[in-house]
């Protein structure tokens, strides 16, 4: 199950893997459709959107989507957050979620934590065990929930990723972007778009390649740490 906070942010490659792999999936855009059931699905993905999750009040679809993660995550299914995603299973894990210092807007380093690198799933974006580029958009940011372990940082955001239990991962920064999103994303941002074209056309494709092999991990039926 793919839950949309907003119709214009993904799937993106997430759907594109899944397509790929002729894996069944379901796309649920909340701000028009409710959840009626989750029975039978084994892996919920949350992704991104410009509200706040402190925000519950003028998207009460927020509170479902969180009840939603909580019982994936009692039940030790699948779940990936991004971004907004994120912020959801931090905030449904008791922790706290508020504006960073600045915004985090293109391409970023991000370094894995002793945590992620021991991570099977999470080493996939950072093969050889250096920082990696990832890309970002966002202003808010999250403290680890107790009982997870922080998988990665950056320099302006300490907490980047966690994994809650076996198969429970938060992402702040976007996996799942395709080129296209990016430059439509960023078109009324103040930013320096031939920058963001310069290094999206030399990050990109490397990124799109670890996204990939991070998704074979994770989508695949066993374990954590097969």
């Amino acid at each position: 199950m793919i839950v949309k906070n907003i119709s214009t942010e993904g799937p993106g490659t997430i759907e594109d893997f899944l397509v790929h792999n002729n894996m069944h999936y379901t796309i649920i855009d909340l701000a028009r459709h409710a959840i009626d059931s989750a029975v039978g699905y084994d892996t919920l993905v949350m992704l991104g959107g410009p509200m706040s999750v402190n925000e519950e009040y003028e998207y009460p679809y927020l509170t479902h989507e969180m009840k939603l993660a909580e019982q994936f995550m009692k039940e030790d299914k699948k779940v990936l957050g991004v971004c907004l995603g994120a912020q959801l299973m931090a905030k449904t894990l008791g922790a706290k979620v508020y504006p960073g210092p600045e915004k985090e807007i293109g391409w970023y380093n991000i370094k894995l934590k002793d945590a992620g690198l021991k991570d099977l799933r999470m080493a996939h974006l950072a093969p050889e065990k250096k920082n990696c580029k990832v890309f970002q958009l966002h202003g808010e940011t999250f403290d680890i929930p107790q009982g997870a372990e922080r998988l990665a940082m950056s320099d302006l955001y300490p907490n980047q990723a966690f994994r809650y239990g076996n198969n429970a991962y938060a992402f702040q920064f976007h996996i799942e972007v395709s080129k296209q999103m990016i430059f439509d994303w960023l078109a009324n941002e103040p930013v320096d778009m031939t920058k963001i074209e310069q290094e999206t056309e030399a990050y990109y494709e490397d990124y799109a390649a670890r996204a990939d092999s991070f998704y074979k991990a994770f989508f695949k039926k066993k374990g954590i740490g097969e």
